[in-house]
């Protein structure tokens, strides 16, 4: 049970289409269950121990910027909005930040279908692929986190600040969202959590992005007339999806493993799987609706809880990844930044290409025991200009006139005189039965030393 099985149609369809997609496939299935929760929301319930709840599958894909949320989503469209008629483009909504305009939204769409041939309709799916900004934002509003929680659980909510009241009942919306791991450790906190505000996000974190040799490839189309007959099975009537006996038994496993792991755990991870079960069951109805049935196998179930499991683990690597301490950068030494901005110049780096960058006074350079500092001067009215470069790598060619090898001066001369420095393949003479050989062109420096990483 280590592997999320992808179950049913929406299985199918994503093994199809996932060869062609650089996105993580757990991503679109996770996507695309949230999408059909949200359209049989309205009249599908789940019911265990005599008690009918909603089916609602609320999920986070959690990744770093560029790893395939957007991509994801959009292939999950590409899987359901055919068979799901025009739900999508008609109950989709985002940008709530606030418990009244949550319940303002989904009044006045009680409101609009009232009159309708099918009546009330009260289903919405919140797709929030900025998480963060609507985090940042809700904080400011106390009755938001009151609000989501009753949103899930399916229980009335109410809205006193109109001047009209607003009372929504049997509300059927769904919140699929994008974050990244540092921002749901920021903003998704433990007391929220334990109240219950977003334990109830299925978080998932995505594997990495496969890279296609060839990005123009579309989509293959979906046969998408499985789920479209299960659309309108599910929509047709009100519907309650119950567990098979031969299910009980795992049934009774799925609890015990939620309670166990609760208790082994600390509070801070412990609280995002208090409702494992819960949400074990409502995906095994979602599932079992897409197949036209009311009733929940033993097959579905344990599909439900490998994918709802995967979410435990990753849930759990979130909050560790939260409490542990982060690396600090080591700051580099002001010789690293020195020979960064001389090598990123080709050897040879004057004043003005060195010390506005690293923090300090050409004095201070000049100390520097492997910098070597000439002055040059372009032409004789020419505005001398001070040049830095690495000592034993660039040559400084000076005006005193080139002597034979045994006319050069002796070594503890040569290291008294810091600023000259001299390159002996310049007064090597060449064999004489064979011509001076052409200058090696200069290699490309190693990945290792590039000068670009240093300046980070």
């Amino acid at each position: 049970m280590s592997t999320p099985v992808l179950y049913g149609p929406i299985g199918r369809a994503v093994r199809k289409i996932a060869p062609f997609l650089e996105a993580d496939a757990l991503g679109v299935y996770v996507a695309a269950l949230s999408m059909w929760s949200a359209a049989i929301g309205g009249t599908v319930k789940v019911s265990s121990r005599g008690n009918a709840r909603p089916v609602l599958i609320w999920s986070a894909l959690v990744a770093g910027t560029g790893r395939g949320k957007g991509t994801a989503l959009r292939a999950a469209l590409h899987v359901l909005d055919p068979s799901l008629g025009r739900f999508l483009a008609t109950h989709t909504t985002s940008g709530i930040t606030s418990g009244a305009s949550m319940v303002n939204h989904l009044w006045e769409q009680q409101e609009a279908t009232t009159e309708t041939e099918r009546g009330r309709d009260v289903r919405a799916l919140v797709m929030e692929e900025e998480w963060t900004e609507v985090l940042k934002r809700v904080k400011r509003d106390p009755s938001f986190t009151t609000k989501l929680r009753a949103a899930w659980d399916g229980t009335t909510l109410r809205n006193t600040t109109k001047e009209e009241a607003q009372e929504v009942r049997d509300p059927a919306m769904v919140l699929h969202c994008h974050v990244t791991p540092s921002d749901w450790s920021k903003y998704v906190g433990e007391s929220e959590a334990a109240g219950g505000s977003y334990n109830r996000i299925l978080p998932f974190l995505l594997g990495a992005v496969p890279m296609l040799d060839d990005d123009r490839v579309s989509l293959p189309k979906v046969d998408g007339s499985e789920l479209s007959d299960a659309y309108g099975w599910a929509t047709a009537r009100p519907r309650v999806i119950t567990l098979s006996e031969d299910a009980r038994p795992l049934w009774r496993i799925v609890r015990r493993y939620a309670r166990i792991l609760g208790e082994t755990l600390p509070d801070a991870q412990a609280v995002f799987i208090e409702r494992t079960a819960e949400q074990t069951l409502r995906v095994a109805a979602c599932l079992a609706a897409s197949e036209c049935s009311e009733i929940i196998t033993d097959e579905i179930l344990t599909a439900a809880f490998t994918l709802v499991r995967r979410s435990v683990q990753d849930a759990v690597r979130i909050t560790k990844g939260a409490d542990a301490p982060k690396a600090k950068r080591q700051p580099l030494s002001l010789a690293d930044k020195v020979r960064a901005r001389i090598e990123l110049h080709g050897g040879r780096a004057t004043s003005s290409q060195i010390l506005p960058y690293v923090g300090a006074s050409a004095a201070e350079v000049k100390e520097l025991p492997e910098i070597v500092v000439t002055v040059e001067r372009a032409g004789k009215a020419g505005r001398p200009k001070t040049v830095f470069a690495l000592r034993g790598d660039i040559p400084v060619h000076t005006e005193q006139p080139q002597t034979a090898p045994e006319a050069m001066p002796a070594a503890p001369e040569r290291e008294q005189n810091h600023a000259t420095v001299v390159q002996m393949d310049a007064y090597r003479s060449a064999p004489a039965q064979a011509s001076a050989p052409a200058p090696e062109p200069k290699r490309p420096e190693p990945l290792e030393r590039n000068p670009f990483r240093a300046l980070l």
